[in-house]
C-alpha cells in the first residue's frame, strides 16, 4: 500500500514538474526578445543559449517555495524566468575559452561554438540585463510593494554578484591545481551553485508574504543542503555518466585539475555526503509541514538524478 501511494506521489511530483518546465519555455520564449528584433543575431543567440533545454531547477524551486505561502503564479513566473537568465548567462561565460573551454552544453555546442566569443560574451551581459528588466517590470502585476519589490531585486543582485555565484566562480578559477579542504570546497559551492538556488527558494517565498525571521531561517537551511547537494552530485555524475547523458563534457573536472568532492572525499563517501544533505533539507522543511511537499520533493530529485 504504502509502495503504491509513494509511486502515485512520484507521478503527480513529476507530472507538476514537466508542467512547470513547459510553462518556464513559454514564458522565456516571451520574456526574450524577438530573433526578428535589431540586433538580430544577438536575440538569435541569446535565444539559443536559454530556450529547448536544462532542467529548469531554479524555476522549480521559484514555484514550490511560492506554494508554501500561495503565491500570485504571474510574479513566480517572473522571479523563475529572471533567475533562469542568470543562471544561463553564468553558463554561456563559464564555458568560453577564458574559463572552462568546452564545447557542448545541454546536448548542443556551447553559444561560443555555435556563434563567436564575442557574440557569446555579449549573451550572458544581455540576459543578466534581460533578467532584471523581467523581473522589475512584473513586480507590480504580483502586487509588491515598492519595499518589497526592492528587496526581491536586492535578492537577485546578491546572488548574482562577487558575493555570490560570480564570486564562486572567481574562488573557483583560482583553485585549478590547488589542494582545498572540504571547509573551502563548500564555501566556493556555497557562492557558485548555492547562492542562486537559494535565491530561488527565497524569491519564491517571498512572493507570497513577508517572510519571519524563523521563516527565513528554516529555508536558508534547505536552500544550504540543497545547493551543496546538486554540487555533490554534479561532482559524482562528472565520474559516472558520460557526456551524452550529462548533456555537457564528462570528465571535465579531473581534466582541467579542479578540486571536487569526489577527489577530495572520495567517490562512495560523496555517495555518502549527497544523502545526509538530502536528509538535512528535509529535516530544515519541519516548520512548514506538509505544505513543503514539492519542496521535499525537489531536494530527492536533486540528489537522485542521473543527469
Amino acid at each position: 500500500m504504502r509502495q503504491a501511494q509513494s509511486q502515485l506521489q512520484s507521478q503527480a511530483f513529476f507530472a507538476w514538474m514537466e508542467t512547470i518546465q513547459a510553462d518556464m519555455e513559454k514564458t522565456l520564449d516571451a520574456c526574450l526578445p524577438s530573433s526578428t528584433e535589431l540586433p538580430s543575431r544577438l536575440h538569435q543567440a541569446m535565444r539559443y543559449a536559454v530556450l529547448g533545454g536544462g532542467k529548469r531547477v531554479r524555476p522549480l524551486l521559484v514555484f514550490a517555495a511560492g506554494d508554501l505561502f500561495d503565491a500570485k503564479p504571474a510574479l513566480l513566473a517572473a522571479c523563475a524566468a529572471a533567475l533562469e537568465m542568470i543562471h544561463v548567462y553564468s553558463l554561456v561565460h563559464d564555458d568560453m575559452p577564458c574559463m572552462d573551454d568546452d564545447a557542448l552544453r545541454r546536448g548542443k555546442p556551447t553559444v561560443h561554438v555555435q556563434y563567436d566569443e564575442a557574440t557569446a560574451l555579449l549573451v550572458g551581459d544581455a540576459l543578466q540585463a534581460q533578467a532584471f528588466l523581467t523581473l522589475s517590470s512584473n513586480l507590480s502585476e504580483g502586487d509588491a510593494n515598492a519595499v518589497d519589490g526592492l528587496a526581491m531585486l536586492r535578492v537577485l543582485a546578491q546572488a548574482a554578484g562577487s558575493g555570490g555565484m560570480c564570486g564562486g566562480q572567481a574562488i573557483d578559477l583560482d583553485s585549478v591545481g590547488v589542494q582545498l579542504s572540504q571547509q573551502e570546497l563548500e564555501r566556493m559551492h556555497r557562492l557558485k551553485t548555492g547562492a542562486l538556488l537559494r535565491a530561488s527558494v527565497l524569491l519564491g517565498a517571498m512572493s507570497g508574504k513577508n517572510l519571519s525571521t524563523i521563516e527565513i531561517i528554516a529555508l536558508d537551511a534547505y536552500a544550504d543542503a540543497i545547493g551543496l547537494a546538486f554540487q555533490v552530485v554534479d561532482d559524482v555524475l562528472d565520474v559516472t555518466a558520460d557526456s551524452t547523458m550529462l548533456g555537457k563534457t564528462a570528465g571535465k573536472d579531473a581534466q582541467n585539475n579542479k578540486p571536487t568532492y569526489v577527489s577530495i572525499l572520495g567517490l562512495e563517501p560523496s555517495i555518502v555526503l549527497a544523502e545526509k544533505l538530502r536528509q538535512d533539507a528535509h529535516q530544515a522543511l519541519m516548520p512548514f509541514g506538509n505544505k513543503a511537499q514539492r519542496l521535499r520533493e525537489l531536494a530527492d530529485f536533486v540528489v537522485q538524478r542521473k543527469a
